[in-house]
């Protein structure tokens, strides 16, 4: 005769957490304070500075943080550069001029959180960026 406990069917394993991958280990202050300033200076100077970090650090083996900073920020600049030649499409209509403001707010604020969040946690993933460089 069977018991209740042995008509009770085993409990599924549970499930692994979702993968995210780990952020390249930074070497040092120097490391963290250019990614903080690339990502800082794209509202000033769009993709000029992470353009300018990601080709002179890309093929340097020991600046993996810094190439994985500098590559979204640049990706980052370039969605909003698109979307700045959107918004100069739509300045035929009136609208255009309403969302060119609208999305330089929107890129001065990402950039800060970006700046604050990689000098305190070390990395920033943008919500929402064209996964261009990779």
């Amino acid at each position: 005769m069977s018991t209740p406990s042995d008509q009770i069917p085993p409990s599924p394993p549970p499930s692994p957490p979702p993968y995210e991958p780990a952020p390249p280990a930074y070497q040092g202050n120097d490391d963290k304070n250019i990614a903080v300033f690339t990502h800082l200076l794209g509202f000033a100077f769009s993709i000029l500075v992470p353009l300018i970090v990601w080709l002179i650090n890309k093929d340097k083996a020991d600046k993996g943080y810094l190439v994985t900073e500098a590559k979204e920020a640049l990706n980052f600049q370039i969605t909003i550069l698109l979307g700045y030649v959107i918004c100069w499409i739509l300045l035929i209509i009136v609208i255009g001029a309403f969302l060119h403001w609208a999305l330089f707010i929107v890129n001065v604020i990402f950039c800060i959180i970006a700046a604050m969040k990689v000098s305190q946690t070390g990395s920033y993933r943008y919500p929402f960026a064209l996964r261009l460089i990779s």
